[in-house]
């Protein structure tokens, strides 16, 4: 059966908005599930709902519990006293290292002044791929540090 037959199965709605997200509310109680590819998200404030629905998928699919989430889709969630917090500080540094660039230095602007940029001089890139994949990691980036969003 499908993920998305399965937990419409069990009650839940699938966000119109976001179609990744399922809900399911009863009597006052809610869970919701983040399904992004192979990984879940299940949290909520049912904690008998979550444990049913952590058993059902696990007869239907067979999955492995992680318990408490601490890094999703390049977000790390830590919690204290004062609330959860959200970073993406792991996902930078590791796009830095990455790029070779864990040792540079901030610049108000990445390029020199007067700098003009031609597809018919200069050399290509080695490896066009590894530039490739930084970019695409900077824009998945921008979805929340829009204060990049030029730069990139």
């Amino acid at each position: 059966m499908e993920l998305t037959k399965f937990l419409q199965s069990k009650g839940f709605k699938q966000s119109k908005s976001d179609y990744s997200l399922f809900t399911r509310l009863q009597e006052g109680l809610f869970t919701f599930v983040l399904v992004y590819v192979d990984d879940l998200l299940i949290t909520g404030n049912d904690i008998v709902g979550i444990a049913q629905i952590k058993r059902d998928l696990h007869v239907a699919f067979t999955i492995k519990d992680l318990g408490i989430a601490r890094y999703f889709l390049g977000i790390e969630i830590s919690r204290s006293s004062k609330g959860t917090f959200l970073n993406q500080r792991k996902y930078v540094l590791d796009i830095l290292v990455d790029a070779g660039l864990t040792g540079a230095k901030p610049a108000k602007f990445p390029l020199s002044k007067g700098l003009k940029l031609s597809m018919d001089t200069g050399q290509p890139l080695p490896d066009p791929e590894q530039y490739r994949r930084i970019i695409g990691r900077l824009l998945y980036l921008t979805l929340t540090r829009l204060d990049i969003s030029y730069a990139v």
